[in-house]
């Protein structure tokens, strides 16, 4: 492999981890901060692609379906976790999970109803739709590269939320004891719904970044959902900071066994997570 190969295989590897925190995070918040098993997050995903294909079908632009479907995610999210999510905080692990794979099925029928089982494309912004050119026949999407920059302003954006605003405090303390922060007078229902809405968001978000580069099926929400436990487990339940090295290193290993180890791609991931716990079973790192 020469360096320009190597070159654009670790761009991708970044850019598909990068994609992955942006999901996982949001998994991460509601699982190690609300101590939620939510099977249906992997859906959330789902969600926003199709919320990107439908809005930039009817406006013509994807930017401005994504800045709606960011709206209508996060409506989506509060409204979901009122009627649904808020019943399940003093409910055992099997009843979250039987409620959150029922979500699965309802999301996925509705899916089917109002969109088809057809797979469908979205074309890229003329102004993302080129490439940098690094050799003579070798070049980079740009799209890839927005979408790597756009995945870490978030990251830093959720890293100073979450250490250094009031709201972060809250969500920090009532992860830890929700009980003698609610004797503070603070409402943490409140505090919870924002964490959910945040989570749905982030995931639905990342949706719509990559449904371009993915295009939009049925059951896409499916894989992510599997790799995103894979992430919160290395990186440590409730960690944002893990969730981003986790995600960093699970991009850049699953890009590479595809490389030089084709035949053993599919259990590399899971490879790694096995040494981390092996290692250190709590993962990478302590809750955010």
């Amino acid at each position: 492999m020469d360096l320009v190969t190597f070159l654009i295989q670790l761009l991708n590897g970044l850019q598909y981890g990068l994609l992955l925190f942006l999901v996982a995070s949001g998994l991460t918040l509601i699982f190690g901060i609300m101590g939620i098993i939510n099977l249906a997050h992997g859906s959330f995903y789902m969600i926003g692609a199709y919320l990107a294909f439908s809005l930039s079908t009817l406006t013509g632009n994807l930017f401005t379906a994504i800045l709606l479907g960011i709206v209508l995610s996060a409506v989506l999210g509060i409204i979901l976790e009122w009627l649904l999510i808020s019943r399940l905080y003093h409910r055992d692990h099997l009843e979250q999970v039987l409620l959150t794979y029922g979500l699965i099925l309802i999301f996925e029928a509705l899916r089917s109803i109002l969109v088809g089982d057809d797979v469908h494309s979205i074309a890229i912004p003329a102004i993302l739709n080129h490439s940098i050119p690094l050799t003579d026949t070798l070049s980079y999407p740009v799209y890839r590269i927005f979408i790597s920059m756009v995945c870490l302003i978030l990251a830093g954006l959720m890293y100073g939320v979450i250490q250094r605003t009031r709201l972060g405090m809250m969500i920090r303390a009532g992860a830890s004891n929700r009980e003698m922060v609610q004797s503070l007078g603070i409402n943490i229902q409140l505090v919870y719904r924002l964490v959910f809405a945040m989570g749905f968001t982030l995931a639905a978000f990342a949706g719509m970044l990559a449904a371009p580069i993915s295009s939009v099926y049925p059951g896409m929400g499916d894989q992510v959902l599997i790799i995103c436990f894979v992430v919160v487990v290395i990186g440590g339940i409730g960690s944002v900071w893990g969730a981003l090295v986790a995600a960093l290193l699970i991009g850049l290993v699953d890009t590479f066994s595809k490389v030089f180890f084709p035949e053993l791609a599919g259990i590399t991931v899971y490879l790694l997570m096995a040494m981390v716990l092996l290692w250190r079973p709590e993962g990478l790192f302590r809750m955010t």
